[in-house]
């Protein structure tokens, strides 16, 4: 046993080198990744106040030009009260702002170019930033893995294999959740919020010139736009945990969740229970919620049904779970390629949930035929 521990502790040791420099690398890339993401982010914002000042000069113009032209079109005819130096004046100022008004519209189309410019550099280096956070995260778990004690890490390789293996998985599914819920702050109510700092910045320029007609509708779009916001954070919050779960209970909260699925998507959606309901454990109740929720959205994103159908099973010390959709399906032999690239977290969350109740995931499917996912999870209830 000497002998295996040894040569454990020299992998160990020399594994753990490794992840640390590399671990070292991933935070160096992320250090210069989140600067030049700050950079674009500041760009970007001075392009967009930019972009809406210049909006506003073209909507301007556009109203002088045409006042222009009226009032070239009126020199032009009445020869009595107009005069040869009038009808030049109004020609050269009608030729001006129509010259002007060139002018502003190219540079309306640079600045929406550059806008979408750099909207897209923003979302691929956050991109990138989340990938090496993934893996900085990832390695960071297995470092503490590794820096443990060598007999403790012995008596884990030998008695304990499993409960390591689920240790691991949740603190991952841990810092994945906490990912998740900071994409869904930043793309919803954070956009939100900094769209409407840029509104409310346009409302102090309309008052300064005291165009309150425009400010009354500005205010108007506004109090839409903090609807959407507290909407936004709403739904951050429910997803977070549906308070409905503690009170009311799984199935009343899942009825509720597939008829807004339902009216959200217009995809028709059956929900059904069978055998005789009983209460689980709160952890339970939540993670077969978020199994249903995760395979719904599963089938609106990738499957394009027109329907889906779920069924609850309440069997002794047994849930059965079934959901299936006549969407576009699968080839179930290019999943496990789909697992290795990482490209398929859907079906790789769902499995990692029911793995860590002791269940066990079924899935049928097949091309142009749907799909339907069979769950058994052992609930240890008596009945």
């Amino acid at each position: 046993m000497e002998f295996h521990a040894d040569a454990i502790d020299h992998v160990i040791k020399n594994a753990t080198s490794v992840m640390e420099n590399s671990k070292y690398q991933i935070f160096e890339i992320l250090d210069t990744s989140r600067s030049e993401l700050l950079s674009l982010n500041t760009e970007l914002e001075l392009v967009l106040r930019e972009t809406t000042d210049t909006i506003e000069k073209v909507d301007q113009l556009e109203v002088s030009y045409r006042s222009s032209r009226i009032r070239l079109t009126e020199v032009s005819r009445d020869f009595v009260r107009y005069n040869e130096e009038d009808i030049k004046q109004a020609y050269e100022r009608a030729t001006q702002l129509q010259l002007d008004l060139m002018i502003y519209r190219e540079k309306e189309m640079y600045l929406k170019a550059r806008r979408d410019d750099l909207q897209k550099r923003v979302k691929n280096v956050e991109n990138s930033i989340e990938r090496a956070e993934t893996i900085g995260s990832q390695m960071g778990v297995v470092l503490e893995y590794l820096s443990g004690e060598l007999n403790q890490v012995t008596r884990i390789l030998e008695s304990a294999k499993n409960r390591q293996l689920i240790g691991l998985k949740i603190i991952l599914a841990q810092e994945e959740e906490r990912k998740r819920i900071s994409r869904e702050i930043h793309d919803g109510p954070a956009q939100l919020l900094a769209n409407l700092v840029l509104r409310t910045e346009i409302v102090e320029r309309m008052i300064t010139k005291q165009e309150y007609k425009m400010v009354q509708d500005e205010i108007v779009d506004l109090k839409g736009q903090v609807r959407s916001s507290l909407e936004e954070m709403r739904k951050v919050i429910f997803n977070l945990r549906p308070m409905a779960l503690d009170d009311l209970g799984l199935i009343p909260t899942l009825r509720k969740y597939v008829q807004d699925f339902e009216n959200k998507t217009r995809i028709r959606t059956i929900f059904e229970t069978r055998g005789k309901e009983y209460r689980l454990t709160s952890a339970m109740e939540a993670a077969i919620y978020r199994l249903v929720q995760e395979a719904l959205t599963n089938a609106s994103k990738h499957a394009y049904p027109t329907y889906v159908t779920v069924i609850i099973t309440f069997q002794s010390q047994m849930v059965k779970l079934i959901v299936e959709d006549n969407g576009r399906g699968f080839k179930l032999d290019m999943i496990e390629q789909k697992t290795k690239d990482h490209t398929h977290f859907g079906l790789i969350g769902m499995r990692e949930r029911v793995e860590l109740l002791e269940g066990r995931m079924e899935i049928e499917s097949a091309e142009n035929q749907g799909t339907k996912i069979v769950i058994h999870i052992p609930t240890n209830v008596e009945k």
